[in-house]
């Protein structure tokens, strides 16, 4: 009936993709083959590896809200090396907040300090994000009036705005809104697959109440990479989603609109809003984890990983890499060593490279000099570290320009 009043809840149904099919199979292969990604890696190089995939995390999310910074530069941004223009400047610190953030907020998951789907921990992720960023990237430009207004950090935006196509929710809406998400999608209240479908559809519905004035996707982002590891996804951290979203942004960006709209005349469907569309966006979400799980994988086969620290220690030693010293060829037993066990004493590299005693502390002092091992004491044991410089070698096409 034309005037008829809706409750505010029901604007957000329907709030599950349809059960059963072809997406609770392809949930049940994303779980499986995200446990089985990394198992032979030593926990101390997983750990590295997770770490160095932060940044392109951040790289990623960034990139799909059309900010532009290299990895190279986000690691010179973590290092406090900031270019001297502003604008690069602050893209840089966009994205080495974003490095910041996730990690602050992944510990406090697995410290059991938070509960991921809650209002509290989403607006908790805002205001960690903009209070770590300069004030003038608090503020808003209304493309169609012009007007400008200012994020409060961790607060529901107080005023309508429009999103492309889309009109979210009123700032009056929001708050129950978001109780309602909350109690659907905590992922102690799913069971099996359910958990997976709920991350993607939470991750649309969150996008969908548009809760803050900036930041929303971002904030989505960084609550879907959280949301899946509280979901028990394990393997989560050696792949991320972002970066299948960012490299089929277009159809990211369409599928997210697609389920936005309002429900046209669908058989048995009693939502405001597609049912169709909400499924078709978690089709997507399923199919794009796979695709990146699928592709670290790849990366992660061992003997293709020391072919590859092989051939990147040889194009060093031939003087082939511009910009860096060559090696000695010996200096890839170190990373080998590094990369299969974890760490290993300073003392040890000339049994492990058989070189003289000086001259493989010579190797060893210029693996470290240049960030290539580190430890955390000029004289404890070294560990491997990657790197944007790194990456192209190592772990190629995982940093897309």
């Amino acid at each position: 009936m034309i005037g008829k009043m809706i409750h505010p809840a029901h604007k957000m149904t329907p709030l599950m993709p349809q059960a059963g099919g072809d997406l609770s199979d392809l949930a049940l292969d994303v779980y499986r083959k995200s446990a089985s990604l990394g198992g032979q890696l030593h926990p101390i190089t997983r750990n590295a590896l997770v770490n160095f995939l932060r940044l392109t995390n951040s790289y990623y999310s960034n990139l799909i809200e059309g900010h532009y910074t290299h990895p190279v530069d986000i690691e010179r941004a973590i290092n406090d090396d900031f270019a001297a223009e502003t604008a690069i400047r602050n893209r840089q610190m966009e994205a080495r907040v974003h490095v910041e953030v996730q990690k602050i907020i992944e510990a406090r998951i697995r410290a059991g300090d938070t509960q991921v789907c809650s209002a509290d921990f989403i607006r908790m992720i805002h205001r960690f994000i903009y209070e770590r960023l300069p004030k003038d990237l608090w503020i808003v430009r209304n493309e169609e009036t012009g007007e400008k207004r200012e994020v409060v950090p961790g607060h529901f935006r107080q005023t309508t705005v429009k999103v492309g196509a889309h009109i979210p929710p009123t700032p009056e809406e929001i708050a129950g809104l978001m109780d309602r998400f909350v109690e659907v999608y905590a992922p102690e209240s799913q069971r099996g697959t359910d958990r997976l479908l709920s991350a993607a559809a939470s991750h649309h519905r969150l996008a969908w109440i548009h809760p803050f004035l900036d930041g929303n996707g971002r904030v989505a982002r960084l609550f879907t990479d959280c949301y899946l590891i509280e979901s028990g996804m394990d393997g989560y951290g050696l792949w991320t989603i972002s970066r299948g979203f960012a490299r089929y942004r277009s159809n990211y960006l369409q599928n997210l609109a697609d389920a936005d709209a309002p429900r046209q005349g669908e058989v048995n469907d009693r939502g405001y809003l597609t049912q169709r569309g909400l499924d078709r966006f978690c089709r997507f979400f399923l199919k794009t984890c796979r695709d990146q799980i699928a592709f670290m994988g790849s990366l992660l086969d061992i003997e293709g990983m020391l072919n590859r620290l092989r051939g990147y220690t040889e194009l060093r030693n031939r003087k082939m890499i511009p910009g860096v010293s060559p090696v000695k060829s010996e200096a890839f037993f170190l990373l080998r060593e590094a990369f299969l066990i974890g760490k290993f004493a300073r003392g040890e590299a000339a049994r492990i490279t058989g070189l003289g005693e000086r001259t493989a502390r010579q190797v060893l002092r210029q693996l470290t000099d240049e960030g290539l091992l580190v430890s955390d004491t000029p004289k404890a044991p070294v560990r491997l570290a990657f790197s944007a410089a790194t990456s192209t070698y190592w772990l190629p096409d995982l940093i897309s320009e």
